[in-house]
């Protein structure tokens, strides 16, 4: 897949990630009254979640085989606790440090987060796509792969 076409796509699904994350911020935070690092905490998961799901179906071409998709999953899942880590302590720095108010300090943070997410996934999950070589004889063509 080509770079600008996956960059759209991950666009596309971190868009509908990041609303989910932001609804359940709001929600936990403004209408319920939670501390605002265990809405973010708490956001986070459910966004990370449906995140995997519309990525790896959508923007990244595993490297994994269908007998490996607890490693891939395991993959995401740790480089996610390293974005959560690093969502945090911007959120504290930004929030408590900063006194930038949550919601304003959640937008500054989903920009880092966000290009942080894509290069660590583009590096650790996705495979390179096998190149095909076709090779014409007598009208019929064969296909022959080659891995890199």
């Amino acid at each position: 897949m080509k770079t600008f076409q996956q960059l759209f796509r991950f666009a596309i699904v971190g868009v509908l990630a990041t609303a989910i994350d932001f609804v359940i911020l709001y929600f936990c935070y403004h209408l319920i009254g939670m501390n605002y690092l265990v809405g973010t905490t708490l956001a986070f998961i459910i966004s990370t979640v449906f995140n995997y799901w519309a990525s790896m179906s959508f923007v990244f071409v595993s490297k994994y085989e269908a007998a490996q998709k607890h490693q891939e999953f395991l993959v995401f899942l740790i480089l996610s606790i390293i974005g959560l880590i690093l969502t945090n302590v911007l959120m504290y720095l930004a929030v408590d440090l900063g006194n930038i108010p949550v919601m304003i300090s959640k937008i500054l943070v989903t920009v880092v987060v966000m290009i942080f997410n894509f290069v660590s996934r583009k590096i650790f999950i996705e495979g390179h796509p096998k190149k095909t070589m076709s090779v014409r004889d007598d009208a019929q063509e064969y296909k022959t792969d080659f891995n890199d």
